[in-house]
């Protein structure tokens, strides 16, 4: 991962218990009606083959998060959100730098993810990530009446042990 210690820039790290009143609070700021719940973050957080970051402010401020899903050949975006202040920084992009690198070492063959077809902003960033849109979900975000794109992006593989050898 690029370089985290830049003085001022959020670092990643690891999603914890004590950071969800915050990730809670900024999901709803974006998200609104689609926020997930209490329940949901707890539940994620527990689940196996989850893994969470939040970007910190040298401050202690939660500036964003994202989450990934592993557990087979194909891993998938769970989520990323950016505060609107810490938008147009680059963060979005190392977030999800962070989760392809996930993917990649949790031996994921693809990367999939959902993005509301109205986030122009949050599509161009994972087309330049290498995602292609592979199908639309219509009325996915029933409570707003608004569609999901599918994407999909192929993770480099690993060799395994015996074709390294």
């Amino acid at each position: 991962m690029s370089c985290d210690d830049e003085p001022g820039r959020p670092v990643l790290t690891r999603m914890r218990w004590w950071h969800l009143d915050d990730v809670m609070r900024l999901d709803g700021e974006l998200f609104g009606p689609t926020a997930w719940t209490p329940a949901n973050f707890w539940a994620e957080l527990a689940a196996p083959g989850r893994h969470y970051l939040v970007a910190e402010t040298p401050e202690g401020r939660i500036v964003g998060f994202a989450g990934l899903a592993t557990g087979g050949a194909e891993a998938e975006v769970q989520t990323i959100a950016v505060s609107k202040q810490a938008q147009g920084q680059g963060l979005g992009r190392r977030l999800l730098a962070a989760l392809i690198d996930g993917a990649h070492k949790s031996g994921a063959s693809s990367l999939m993810l959902e993005v509301r077809a109205d986030n122009d902003r949050a599509a161009d960033l994972y087309r330049r990530a290498g995602f292609e849109q592979i199908a639309v979900r219509r009325g996915y975000y029933a409570s707003i009446g608004v569609d999901a794109l599918i994407m999909r992006r192929r993770v480099k593989s690993r060799p395994t042990r015996s074709s390294a050898e």
